[in-house]
């Protein structure tokens, strides 16, 4: 009797923890799992969301790997960019956050200052660069150049930021500096983890700043160097915002990043099961990146627990 009403009882909790859970399935099932496996099987037809998709196989990957010179454009154009951004940023950012770990008065408002602008939306924000960045004098970046050179008595021509493709891309990776606010606050967070003890036996071995930065610091906070190297990947692999309102994929698709790409493929020429292959295709990319980031973590990424045997 004692264990059919035990039993009961289990059912009944069991019962009810999958009620609260219901949501959560309910939405993962029909708008993450669902749409994912729509979209592989999509990629696997041509279809234009007017006509019934007709299946073609792997007819799409065979066009865009084979035939599509704008895929390589745009796969070469995000490559360069966050070959770039990743290691610019990641610098700038562990440089702030250790100017901003000095325990001076007032560095909460600094903090708060620099990571700001990585909340930002992006699109207010691509339409404040676009007045920045803009050709002429007028643009404050060419405004503060021109007053400069004329400081020392150089001659100054504007330089033409979104409308050349030699500079286009530079000014994005310029612009991804916007945002190393939100690596910021990740590594203080690292850095304040760090038990002063180290410090102060590194100091008794006669460390310096420097010694003490790369034997003590570093290691330490491996770990949120490889969290924020793997997001910061992830993250120049989806750049859409900032080239979908500035320029377009221009000049000469010198801008054309590979998610602008797979926006126009889908929703200005409705080739739909071509965008999807495109994904997938991203998807795979950016899985192998990571993964190679993974297995190689295993020579520079230093846990507390280990250090610790």
């Amino acid at each position: 009797m004692a264990k059919k009403i035990k039993s009961k009882l289990h059912r009944k909790e069991a019962y009810e923890g999958y009620l609260c859970i219901a949501p959560w399935i309910i939405g993962f099932l029909f708008l993450t799992l669902g749409p994912v496996i729509f979209s592989f099987i999509m990629s696997l037809c041509k279809w234009d969301m007017i006509k019934p998709a007709q299946f073609i196989g792997f007819g799409n990957y065979h066009t865009i790997i084979t035939d599509d010179d704008r895929f390589r454009q745009s796969l070469k154009v995000t490559a360069i960019y966050a070959g770039c951004a990743v290691p610019i940023g990641m610098i700038c950012s562990l440089a702030l956050a250790i100017l901003l770990n000095l325990n001076v008065k007032g560095m909460r408002v600094f903090r708060s200052i620099f990571y700001i602008p990585a909340i930002l939306p992006g699109a207010a924000v691509s339409m404040v660069w676009m007045m920045v960045l803009r050709p002429q004098n007028s643009g404050i970046f060419n405004a503060m150049l021109a007053q400069l050179a004329h400081l020392f008595h150089y001659s100054f021509a504007p330089i033409p930021w979104l409308t050349t493709p030699e500079w286009v891309l530079r000014s994005f990776i310029m612009m991804s500096l916007w945002g190393v606010g939100g690596g910021m606050i990740i590594y203080l967070a690292g850095l304040q983890s760090v038990p002063t003890q180290l410090y102060e036996a590194a100091e008794i071995d006669g460390a310096d700043g420097w010694q003490k930065f790369r034997t003590v610091t570093l290691p330490m906070i491996s770990p949120t160097l490889f969290f924020n190297l793997v997001m910061g990947i992830i993250g120049s692999f989806q750049v859409f915002t900032s080239s979908f309102i500035m320029t377009q994929g221009g000049p000469a698709n010198a801008s054309l990043f590979y998610v602008l790409y797979l926006y126009q493929k889908a929703f200005q020429y409705l080739q739909m099961g071509y965008a999807c292959a495109l994904a997938w295709i991203l998807f795979a990319v950016i899985l192998t990146l990571t993964l190679i980031v993974f297995k190689s973590s295993k020579a520079w990424v230093y846990y507390e627990a280990e250090l610790k045997r």
